[in-house]
């Protein structure tokens, strides 16, 4: 019985320490805009993950439905080092975008990702 004992309590160890590990990785928790969203031209990009960030290894893409990339301005991280803000240069027209994104968390894993939103006149 001891023996069992033992092996419940490894096994439930090492499901924790696996569990906690998957959870260390920062996660697009919300964009705005939304995937998905018909906006009106939006003036900055704002993202928030599940980690705090390192904004030297993260940043993102846009690119236009036609694939051209679209200029952004310099990125920033605010509340918390959680939401990555990225101005847009100039007014979107009219159509679709895709974001890519990758960021770093501060304990040191790479994520990445993408979404969409259209730009309605």
């Amino acid at each position: 019985m001891f023996r069992s004992i033992k092996i419940t309590l490894f096994a439930l160890t090492a499901a924790a320490a696996v569990s906690s590990q998957a959870f260390a990785h920062a996660h697009l928790k919300t964009s705005n805009p939304a995937d998905k969203a018909s906006v009106t031209s939006p003036s900055e990009l704002d993202l928030t993950f599940t980690e705090g960030l390192n904004l030297k290894f993260s940043g993102i893409t846009v690119t236009d439905g036609d694939g051209k990339t679209v200029g952004l301005g310099e990125s920033k991280l605010s509340e918390g080092d959680k939401t990555l803000v990225v101005p847009v240069s100039a007014p979107l027209s009219q159509g679709t975008y895709k974001v890519e994104w990758h960021v770093l968390s501060t304990d040191g894993h790479k994520t990445n990702g993408a979404y969409s939103f259209t730009v309605k006149p």
